[in-house]
């Protein structure tokens, strides 16, 4: 079975990879030729566990192909699947424009019967505007060559993408064809073998089910960093609440982690797109803005939590731990840290950063604003206060001798909570987490 995916982010690449890595012939295509010339010489574009591996190993068998001409990579193929970007417009919509254009290229060159499957996470009714665009490509060429439409959308944690994609708790799959139905069973075959299950849907409600999954999780999130704020004011400690909540199996132990708010590349453009798709319609999602809402605030809980302590910033040096979203990733979009930093500079004050992964990527977007270090140690020198912001493993058991002796003033604003607040009063630190009191 051959296939191509149009678009080598980290979707796409993540999805022809772990293709690849089933037996199935993939060819990724993309219009940067030199990411395409870098994924060639085994180059990943993307951090992403394990993915390095299976790229080299899938090329090195011959299953796993790359080019940057669609044209030429569509004789033979079964499935094409468009995992291109649809960032948000100003406005909140997803911005189409992307995967119109892989849709109208299909339908200019397509050679035979294919199926046209949506893996980029776009609003309801894309399926329907993705059809019309072959059509429209079709009729040109005056060809009267059949094709269908699927929504398969993607349910990948970054950091976790390779095994989410090879071990997923379920696949969706929209369609509105007995034939495209029996393609995507075949293409997922080796899945279902090991458990997986495959649900089959309307391709409307496959669209909805994307948007409603991460809204729901973002939910969680802001609802707890809601009850986490209230748990300061009360004096009441949020990892007890969450542990007592948690164990409600109607409720459930996964993304009730209180913080500094979510980021990434998923969860706000998505919430947005929902937002907007229902005001163009004529609802409001209340509950949905308030979670947004309550999610631009939190990203700022850190920064406030400093300026109390300090009264002034200016002329204060902060080190910042993490800077990436989330662990396991180098993904910076709408991480929690640039608007922590950006309120930092400001008001005067200067950043010494360290981050395991993220840090090439940070250096292309905050350039020389803030120093940054090559050692979690190294950033903590002159500083007056550390500062945390992701939660990577090596920051969990640190040497707190060495922090105190390297600080300024002992003083630790954990916005991830991976220290006990007793243990830090015991260590002899002034010590600020999320919901929890000193």
């Amino acid at each position: 079975m051959k296939i191509t995916i149009v678009g080598t982010g980290y979707v796409g690449l993540v999805t022809g990879a772990c293709f690849a890595e089933v037996g199935i012939d993939v060819t990724c295509v993309d219009i940067d030729e030199k990411k395409i010339e870098n994924l060639k010489k085994g180059i990943i574009p993307i951090y992403e566990p394990g993915l390095e591996e299976i790229v080299e190993r899938t090329v090195r068998k011959g299953r796993l192909h790359f080019s940057t001409k669609l044209s030429e990579c569509l004789d033979g193929v079964n499935v094409v699947f468009g995992a291109v970007g649809t960032p948000p417009d100003e406005d909140g919509s997803a911005d189409l424009q992307y995967v119109l254009q892989v849709a109208t290229e299909v339908g200019k060159n397509m050679t035979d019967y294919l199926l046209m499957v949506t893996k980029s996470t776009v609003p309801v009714g894309t399926a329907e505007k993705v059809r019309e665009a072959i059509n429209n490509a079709l009729t040109e060429r005056n060809s009267d060559l059949k094709f269908d439409v699927a929504s398969n959308p993607e349910f990948l944690k970054e950091g976790a993408a390779v095994d989410d994609f090879l071990k997923p708790d379920r696949i969706v799959v929209g369609t509105d064809s007995q034939r495209a139905q029996k393609l995507m069973e075949k293409l997922y075959k080796p899945f279902t073998m090991n458990g997986h299950p495959v649900i089959f849907m309307d391709i409307v409600s496959a669209e909805m089910t994307k948007y409603t999954a991460n809204s729901m999780l973002a939910t969680k999130i802001s609802f707890m960093n809601d009850i986490a704020n209230l748990c300061e004011i009360v004096g009441a400690d949020v990892n007890a609440v969450r542990k007592g909540i948690g164990s409600d199996r109607r409720i459930g132990k996964y993304f009730i982690y209180p913080g500094t708010g979510y980021g990434g590349s998923c969860f706000p453009k998505d919430v947005k797109a929902l937002i907007k798709t229902s005001d163009d319609l004529g609802y409001s999602l209340e509950v949905l803005k308030a979670v947004e809402d309550v999610n631009e605030r939190q990203k700022s809980v850190l920064f406030g939590k400093a300026s109390r302590y300090f009264d002034d910033l200016k002329g204060r040096t902060f080190a910042m731990w993490g800077l990436s979203f989330k662990p396991q990733t180098d993904d910076m979009r709408e991480a929690p840290s640039l608007v922590v930093i950006k309120k930092l500079l400001e008001a005067g004050a200067n950043v010494k950063a360290y981050d395991p992964v993220a840090m090439n990527e940070s250096k292309r977007i905050l350039g020389d604003k803030i120093t940054f270090v090559d050692d979690m140690y190294e950033a903590l020198i002159d500083a007056d206060g550390l500062i945390i912001m992701t939660e990577w493993p090596e920051f969990k058991f640190p040497a707190f001798t060495v922090i105190k002796k390297l600080l300024k003033n002992s003083v630790i604003f954990d916005g991830r909570n991976i220290y006990d607040v007793s243990e830090m009063k015991e260590q002899g630190f002034d010590y600020f987490g999320i919901g929890v009191g000193m």
